[in-house]
Order: structure tokens, then C-alpha cells, then sequence
């Protein structure tokens, strides 16, 4: 029996820690939704243990061993082994400048800081929270450092570069300065214009039994597999879990029609990313998502590109009356879209429309560089954040749950990750423009609930890549134009100031 090559070796490494990312993905899934709240210290024992020997797996010597080998004999390899023999080296140079000791210390900090999280907005006490957080931040800051020196990276770009690979702080302020210039007018123009018109209330009690029960037959037309997965609820819409058993999760508001329709489309595009991983490369590195931004785009361009538009209320409408009993006036076809197209100067990033929504998102990244440099205390950062949005807004928030505690992300060390939201609409508008240049009908399939184009155009552009090619190039393969700003600002003028 021959021996396996050095790289077959490091796929049998990989595979298992493969396993290892699925086991901590549906911890925290748990933590967030089934988990009894005083069990936070037992949680963070057992992430910090499978975090830290995921981390020794992946330093081993051994497997610089094999990738050094590998890379010596490369020329043997297919395209696709190719790149995933470059996706092994740079997860293993991100962690190799991460310390065990460090690995185990935030995996403790950030299961503390997420249970304080919960108790601070329950309680409507951001000081709560406030010391688990600075803990939090300064292990991140010597991450940052660590990895910012092994990378040659700035040590913001070091954290940006693990949620979003291959982008920089550089790349992200070009993407945003257009949004920036923009968005305040035309906001403000849409704001006048929908005045005009406003639409008809949505009066009524909408149970979270009912809400679940729509939520699913949207996911089941959707495509999303739940012999493969389950929909749950949480305070904060999130999707765990790997290919093989994708845990999604939304929040329903039983005064509010749509806010668990639209959590759950928006999770359900992070799902159907998941689902469409190429098969053969699942428990490879090259056949994991290609980082939080894509994810973003997959999520947002099903929840507002397409949720959001004229086809899919068509489709809608009759499951509202089936599920919710409702009908006159006020559930018309027109008056369901202006609600869902309505823009509003709101406080809450994950209830926010597709105009104000990278607004909030703009602020989170000014406030965690400045946290992240030291120019910005975490005792500090209520005002901050109040006068942050008062400023872009116009809106100060008066309770810190619509302020700065109404994101857990930084609880979990998520540094780095909040340019994804704003770069995943980018992304999200170019592909759909795209999209419906390649898929004339692409309007009256979805009105009609048939969804199989939709996921077929992005299964063969977008999920069955993996992570073979960096962000920029996989748009410019899909698109055939290098990201930009400018599609979703042509997207968003035409929905928001067109006659459409």
C-alpha cells in the first residue's frame, strides 16, 4: 500500500479540523439559544479546550512539515488542490502567530463578555458589561499585534484580513467614501418623497407561532434543507453550524409583520451560501466560504435585493393572508412594499433599511479602530456611539440597547467584522445587477415562487468557488467589473427615486 503524499496527509489534518469548527459552531449556536444562562463559565471551558487543540492541530510542526513538502511537489497538483494548499499555508500563518495561551484566554473572555452582554440589555445597563469587554479588547489588541507582525499587515488590516481575506483598511475607506458622499442626500430625498405617500399601518398581533410557521414556507421554497437544519429563535438573528447541519436563527416581534420574515431571509442567505459549498471540497479549506463579506453579500441580496422588491411581495402577499388571516386595503400589494421599502432614520442596525443601513454600519467601523488604536475607552464609548449617531443620523440614541449594546459582536471579539455588512451590500448590488442581465425573467420567477434560477446563477458564480479565488476576483469572474461602489448606488437611486 503506497504512502500518502504530503498532501493527502495534510487533507486528513484538515478534515479533522473541519470536524473541530463544526463542533464549536453548534456550542455557540446553543450558548446563544438553548444554553441555561449560569452555564457561561462551563461554555467557555469547552470552547477554550476545543479552540485551543484546534489551534495545536493547526501549529503542529507536523503540518509545516507537510506544507513545506506539498509546495515543493505542487506542480502535481490540480488547480483546486492548488488553492487549497494556499488556504492550509495562510490559516496556518494566521495562527501560528497567535499563542496557545492567547487562543484559551479570549475563547474565556469573549464566553464571559457574551453572557454580560445579555445581562447588560436586559437590564439596560451598559456598565455590565463595560469590564468584560475591556478585557476582551485588550487580548484583541495584542492579537492584532501578533498577527499584524507575522502578516506584515497593519494590525487592523491583521483582524480585517480573517472576516474579510485579501481586503485592507485602505481598499475598505475607497469602497466607502462614494456611500459616504452620497448616501446623506439621498436619504434625505427619499425621505421627502415618501411623505408624500405614506403608507396605510399594518395593524395587528402577530404571534410568533404564526411568524415561525410563514418563516419556514418561505425557507422550504426557498430551497434550505431543514433535514439539514432547523430555525430557531434568539434576541439577535445569526446562522451557525457547517453544510451538513446549518442552524439558523431570527427574532420575531409580534407587533411587526416582517421583522422575522426578514431576519430569516437574511439568514437563509447565509444558509443557502453554506449549503452550496461545492460537495467534494467541504471538509477542506478551499471549500469553506470565502470570508464575511461574501457571506454578506449572499445574505443581503436575499433579504433586500430581493426581499424587498415588487416580485417577491407579489409572491408573498397570498402567504401573509394564510398564514396571518389578513386582508383589505392596507395588505395590498402597494402598501406592503412601501413598508418594506419605507427608509427611516432608525437607531437599530439590524431593523434598518437598505439606505440607512450602511450608516450604521460606517460607525461601527470608525468606533472599533478607535477602540482598537486606544483612542476610544470602553467606558467612553455610550457617548461615542450616542453622538456617532446623532451626527450621521440625526438621531440620538436614549438607552444603550438601541445604542452600543445592541451588537454582540465586540463581546465576541469580532474586531474586524463589521466592514463585512457594508462591503457585502456592495457586493450584493453588483451581483444583482448581473444577475438580472443574465436572468431576463428573473422578476417573474420570483413573483411566481420559483426560486431554483436565483440559486442556480449563484451556485455556478458564487458558492460552488469555495475560497479558490480572493473576494475582488471572484466579483470580477462574476461580474466582469473590478467591486465598486457605483452599481449599488445605481441599484438604490432607481428602487428609491425611479418610478419602479
Amino acid at each position: 500500500m503506497a504512502l500518502a503524499s504530503p498532501y493527502e496527509q495534510l487533507t486528513q489534518e484538515f478534515r479533522r479540523l473541519n470536524a473541530f469548527r463544526g463542533a464549536l459552531s453548534v456550542l455557540r449556536w446553543d450558548a446563544a439559544v438553548m444554553m441555561p444562562p449560569a452555564s457561561a463559565d462551563v461554555r467557555g471551558e469547552q470552547l477554550a479546550a476545543l479552540e485551543t487543540e484546534y489551534h495545536a492541530v493547526l501549529t503542529a510542526p507536523k503540518v509545516a512539515r507537510l506544507i513545506e513538502r506539498a509546495e515543493a511537489s505542487r506542480g502535481v497538483l490540480e488547480d483546486w488542490q492548488v488553492a487549497n494548499l494556499r488556504e492550509m499555508k495562510r490559516q496556518r500563518d494566521h495562527a501560528i502567530a497567535t499563542p496557545p495561551s492567547l487562543v484559551a484566554r479570549l475563547a474565556r473572555a469573549c464566553a464571559t463578555a457574551e453572557a454580560r452582554w445579555v445581562a447588560a440589555r436586559e437590564q439596560h445597563d451598559f456598565s455590565i458589561l463595560a469590564p468584560a469587554l475591556d478585557e476582551v479588547l485588550q487580548l484583541m489588541r495584542d492579537k492584532a499585534g501578533l498577527l499584524g507582525q507575522a502578516l506584515g499587515l497593519d494590525p487592523y488590516d491583521a483582524l480585517l484580513d480573517e472576516f474579510s481575506p485579501g481586503l485592507t483598511r485602505p481598499e475598505v475607506d475607497t469602497l466607502f467614501q462614494p456611500l459616504s458622499h452620497r448616501l446623506p442626500a439621498l436619504i434625505q430625498q427619499t425621505l421627502d418623497r415618501q411623505s408624500l405617500h405614506p403608507p396605510l399601518p399594518l395593524n395587528g398581533r402577530f404571534s410568533p407561532s404564526k411568524q415561525r410557521a410563514l418563516c419556514m414556507d418561505v425557507m422550504r421554497t426557498l430551497g434550505f434543507p431543514f433535514d439539514r437544519g432547523r430555525l430557531d429563535e434568539c434576541q439577535q438573528p445569526f446562522t451557525e453550524g457547517v453544510a451538513g447541519d446549518v442552524r439558523v436563527t431570527t427574532r420575531f416581534l409580534p407587533g411587526d409583520p416582517f421583522s422575522g420574515l426578514l431576519g430569516a431571509l437574511h439568514e437563509t442567505g447565509h444558509a443557502m451560501y453554506d449549503l452550496g459549498l461545492p460537495q467534494a471540497w467541504r471538509d477542506q479549506p478551499v471549500g469553506w466560504d470565502r470570508g464575511m463579506a461574501l457571506e454578506e453579500s449572499q445574505s443581503l441580496l436575499l433579504e433586500q435585493v430581493i426581499g424587498r422588491s415588487r416580485p417577491f411581495v407579489r409572491y408573498l402577499r397570498p402567504l401573509l393572508e394564510k398564514h396571518y388571516g389578513v386582508s383589505g386595503p392596507e395588505w395590498s400589494e402597494d402598501n406592503l412594499l412601501a413598508h418594506l421599502t419605507r427608509v427611516q432614520r432608525g437607531l437599530v442596525r439590524v431593523d434598518a433599511d437598505e439606505l440607512t443601513y450602511p450608516v450604521h454600519v460606517m460607525l461601527r467601523y470608525e468606533l472599533e479602530t478607535r477602540l482598537l488604536d486606544g483612542s476610544l475607552l470602553v467606558r467612553d464609548l455610550p457617548e461615542a456611539w450616542d453622538e456617532g449617531m446623532e451626527h450621521r443620523l440625526g438621531r440620538r440614541p436614549q438607552d444603550p440597547v438601541e445604542g452600543c449594546l445592541q451588537d454582540a459582536h465586540w463581546a465576541l471579539g469580532s474586531f474586524g467584522y463589521f466592514p463585512a455588512y457594508a462591503l457585502g451590500a456592495l457586493i450584493a448590488a453588483q451581483l444583482g445587477e448581473q444577475l438580472r442581465e443574465d436572468v431576463p425573467d428573473l422578476d417573474e420567477s420570483v413573483a411566481a415562487g420559483r426560486f431554483g434560477t436565483l440559486f442556480e446563477w449563484l451556485r455556478q458564480n458564487v458558492h460552488s468557488l469555495g475560497a479558490s479565488l480572493p473576494v475582488d476576483d471572484l466579483v470580477e469572474r462574476a461580474t466582469g467589473r473590478a467591486l465598486s461602489a457605483a452599481p449599488a448606488l445605481r441599484y438604490l437611486e432607481a428602487k428609491y427615486l425611479g418610478d419602479g
